[in-house]
């Protein structure tokens, strides 16, 4: 007897899963050959359309007339208006937000998301087209610059600011915030098909001067406010929940 070992036969297809074969049926017709078996001298049989015809015979009586009619199977409207009629276009209009109640101009809200999620700030206005909420920290206190946020993401405090003074520029909207695309292509190199190579966010000078504006009424109505010593200290620190603070049980 030879001492090698018969090396074992896998099959051709196997099972990689408990049900999942390797190859399929289709896969396994090929690999087979079975496609010679099938090599046999068919006829081609053309497919026959009959032609719909596009009228229909009628016998007709009379002498004079023909003795028949050709009419159409297809007729076509018999009364066509006279003035075209228009159709109504659909008018997707901006639906306007409604701002809760417990927040007004001044209010201190708490932001819930965001880099700047847990600082208070100062809500100025509602923007019209957006819906959302212009809010400010001010920047000297908390480093929140002029920003939107949505008012499902803030908490609304019963602190309250007399901003009535502060005048909020009116460029200052959506289109305000709209950051332009930062890839710059050099079409000079590769043509339209260039990469475009990414520009850093840099702050402009229009954004830093009304800052500084809005800002400066925000803080003298926070210094003409009977307790300007906590405000400045409310404003600066952030809101956290330490053990045993339940936020349905607090009053903001």
């Amino acid at each position: 007897m030879s001492s090698k070992k018969p090396t074992p036969k896998l099959p051709r297809n196997y099972e990689i899963a408990p049900g999942v074969l390797r190859f399929s049926k289709a896969r396994m017709f090929h690999k087979r050959g079975l496609w010679e078996k099938l090599k046999k001298p068919y006829q081609k049989q053309e497919k026959k359309v009959e032609a719909k015809e596009k009228f229909i015979v009628k016998k007709i009586g009379g002498d004079k007339n023909g003795g028949e009619r050709k009419i159409l199977v297809q007729k076509p409207p018999k009364l066509l208006p006279q003035v075209p009629q228009l159709l109504k276009r659909n008018k997707r209009k901006t639906k306007k937000v409604p701002l809760r109640k417990s927040i007004t101009p001044g209010t201190v809200l708490i932001i819930l998301v965001g880099r700047h999620r847990g600082k208070r700030v100062v809500f100025l206005k509602q923007l019209e087209k957006s819906g959302l909420l212009l809010v400010t920290g001010p920047l000297k206190l908390n480093a929140c610059p002029l920003r939107r946020i949505s008012q499902s993401f803030v908490i609304a405090t019963s602190t309250k600011i007399d901003i009535g003074k502060v005048e909020v520029p009116v460029h200052v909207d959506d289109a305000y915030f709209k950051r332009k695309s930062g890839k710059v292509a050099d079409k000079s190199k590769g043509g339209i098909f260039a990469d475009g190579a990414k520009q850093k966010y840099e702050v402009t000078e229009q954004r830093k001067t009304d800052q500084k504006a809005v800002d400066a009424g925000v803080l003298d109505a926070i210094r003409a406010h009977p307790e300007k010593k906590y405000l400045f200290g409310y404003l600066g620190s952030r809101f956290h929940l330490a053990k045993g603070m339940y936020p349905h049980k607090m009053n903001f």
